[in-house]
């Protein structure tokens, strides 16, 4: 991992995701926002960042990615880009009910599906004051996400 950490207001970050690269990526964004002084968004973009890095790894796993983290005027713009040309969906969420929250025996099982996935945009799209997803060239996308003060 190559972490970037300038004055000027920005984290910079490109690694090859592994099982623990969304947790890494999470505290680099909790320290960075925490020495900005801007401690009460730092729960919301650390889920935010951990959705979009997730999301990051299944789109181009063991490839190369970026996290970009910039302190505006306004507040704060978080941008991972991945490899990938898949352009990422949104699934609209139905209710959640007592089962849905219900202890699953084969949740540690590997390969298991539990139904669970396909929430992180919709969670990305709640806490962002605005969010959006952006083609590069040759390929590959940037996602961003913006959270006002």
């Amino acid at each position: 991992m190559n972490a970037n950490i300038d004055i000027s207001g920005e984290l910079d970050i490109t690694c090859v995701p592994d099982k623990v690269g969304v947790g890494r990526v999470r505290s680099l964004v909790e320290f960075q926002l925490g020495d900005w002084g801007l401690f009460r968004m730092a729960s919301d973009m650390c889920l935010i960042a951990s959705e979009l890095v997730t999301n990051a790894l299944e789109c181009a796993p063991g490839r190369e990615i970026r996290v970009l983290l910039r302190r505006e005027p306004e507040g704060v713009l978080l941008g991972v880009w991945d490899p990938s040309d898949e352009m990422p969906k949104v699934h609209a969420l139905g209710e959640i009910t007592l089962a849905d929250v219900a202890p699953d025996r084969e949740a540690l099982d590997l390969g298991h599906e539990d139904g669970m996935g396909g929430r992180g945009l919709p969670i990305v799209e709640a806490l962002s004051s605005e969010w959006k997803v952006e083609k590069t060239m040759p390929h590959g996308k940037w996602v961003w996400s913006r959270i006002e003060l």
